[in-house]
């Protein structure tokens, strides 16, 4: 029996994100042994939690019972471990944040293409497959011939997006990202700049991993989550991906056998960025850490990829 269940999920829909509802959603959270986090905005919900499956049942219930929330897009998937630390319910301007407020996904975005047709369109010849997630999360995994941003943030995209287009104005686009939230904001700004025609992918990456066979898949390599398990691949299965303590990048098995990889200490992404200092204040860290696992607790200082953009 899986100990936890995990759920990825969004939904752009008004809201009345304020402290009566922050409220509403810790307790519901608490009172079911659910950790992890839910941003709520003017413009929507979006989050990551995990807990018991009961609990987590009780959680969406809740949710669901939202305005606008009834139809919420959920990916759900397992873990041996409870993969987040702490709850987290937080009011923020945008559940996932752009800076462009003309892009909103409530009034115009993109046509959804289910993951059982995602293969067709990507490989048409007058299509642009567009990445829409972070540099570190396309290094591990992206589907066959999509186009990289190279961004650091989510608010590096408009600009890149403009200049995109100034090169390619007459392109057909097809947009994605982990779970969905991204590529419906990115195809809301692509209308906003005068598309008529955008699509992405429903569910995102995650549920086109859940739905679609290897044997039959476009996608390469493992996708970032943002829990403990670091990346799942094909199934949601938990993927041979591990963090880097001091810098947060995600490592693949090429990565580990970097001479510049210690664990627990340094990568070859952050290795000369870092003093000798710095250094050996990961290598403790991440020995406190051990001695926790050993003991059976939790490690108040452990660390594990943030859920800053999780679906």
């Amino acid at each position: 029996m899986t100990a936890f269940r995990v759920a990825a999920l969004y939904k752009f829909t008004p809201l009345q994100a304020d402290r009566p509802l922050q409220a509403q959603l810790r307790e519901v959270c608490a009172a079911n042994d659910v950790m992890g986090t839910l941003l709520i905005a003017p413009e929507g919900i979006n989050g990551t939690i995990a807990g018991p499956p009961d609990g987590i049942s009780a959680v969406l219930d809740e949710i669901r019972g939202l305005p606008g929330c009834a139809d919420i897009d959920v990916k759900l998937s397992a873990s041996d471990e409870q993969p987040f630390l702490r709850l987290k319910v937080r009011i923020k301007k945008e559940i996932v944040t752009l800076g462009v407020p003309e892009a909103d996904p409530n009034r115009a975005a993109g046509i959804y293409v289910e993951p059982e047709d995602w293969n067709e369109l990507i490989s048409s010849p007058n299509i642009v497959t567009i990445d829409t997630r972070n540099d570190y999360e396309v290094r591990i995994g992206q589907f066959r011939g999509a186009v990289n941003p190279e961004t650091t943030s989510f608010r590096e995209f408009p600009d890149w997006f403009r200049k995109f287009r100034e090169t390619r104005p007459d392109a057909r686009i097809a947009m994605y990202c982990t779970g969905g939230i991204r590529c419906e904001k990115s195809t809301a700004l692509a209308r906003f700049e005068g598309m008529d025609e955008v699509f992405h992918l429903k569910g995102g990456i995650l549920k086109y991993l859940e739905r679609i066979p290897a044997a039959e898949s476009l996608w390469d390599g493992d996708c970032f989550v943002f829990d403990r398990r670091v990346a799942v691949g094909h199934g949601l299965n938990e993927s041979d991906v591990s963090i880097c303590h001091a810098c947060r990048e995600p490592l693949t098995a090429a990565d580990r056998r970097s001479p510049l990889f210690v664990e627990g200490e340094s990568c070859a992404y952050c290795r000369a960025e870092r003093t000798s200092i710095q250094r050996r204040g990961y290598a403790e860290r991440h020995r406190q850490e051990a001695l926790a696992r050993q003991r059976g607790v939790r490690h108040v200082g452990a660390q594990y990829p943030g859920p800053g953009e999780p679906a």
